[in-house]
């Protein structure tokens, strides 16, 4: 995950907040990662995704620009390559046969999307492909009505959002942009329940917005 504004707890992460990791893998079958493939998993959390991937005998990279993350990884999959970088800044030191991310796209700006897109193209090798899952229009509304609600009652300011949650149509754009060719996409809806059912807000917030 990626996110200058918060400083990640990779404990409550694993244990409020699995279901990120959990519902990534069937963005892995997607991927079809083959053995010997040079893949970069980007943004790769504490890494349980990155070890999937591993699995099936690739050759995995996992990256992240939180150092809680990075470090919760290396303890869990001391095996495996895990390197603290953001994408935002991040450029590929080989080139890579895929790229895979979950849940981190949407956690740069939309100012910033091109950058990391081209970035991203760059460290492909001719052919290779990007398989990507992120938060589209619309996510985690519930919440953040609730949330834009009760602010407003107490009188405090909301904040802004750190997140960008792009139509398909917009991220299309992106991508053809940066040079992508785009093979599938799909928008879907995915009623997600909170771990804890007496803090699983407060958990949220104290997750993704850094409220405790």
């Amino acid at each position: 995950m990626n996110s200058s504004q918060n400083p990640w707890n990779a404990d409550l992460y694993q244990q409020k907040h699995a279901f990120v990791f959990h519902y990534g893998t069937d963005v892995l079958r997607l991927l079809e990662p083959q053995p010997g493939e040079q893949i970069l998993d980007l943004g790769c959390g504490t890494g349980e995704l990155t070890a999937q991937i591993a699995q099936h005998g690739a050759d995995v990279t996992g990256v992240d620009a939180s150092a809680s993350m990075v470090e919760k990884a290396r303890q869990s999959f001391p095996h495996l390559r895990f390197q603290q970088a953001d994408a935002r800044q991040w450029v590929a030191d080989q080139p890579f046969d895929a790229v895979f991310s979950n849940a981190t796209l949407h956690w740069i700006s939309e100012t910033e999307q091109p950058k990391v897109l081209s970035n991203v193209f760059a460290a492909l090798k001719p052919g290779g492909r990007f398989v990507a899952e992120m938060g589209g229009q619309g996510n985690v509304q519930r919440i953040l009505t609730a949330f834009t609600t009760a602010l407003a009652a107490l009188g405090i300011h909301e904040p802004a959002s750190p997140n960008y949650f792009p139509s398909l149509g917009q991220y299309a754009t992106m991508l053809e942009t940066a040079g992508f060719s785009i093979a599938f996409m799909q928008y879907f809806d995915r009623n997600t329940p909170l771990a804890d059912p007496e803090t699983g807000i407060s958990d949220w917030l104290a997750m993704f917005r850094g409220i405790c």
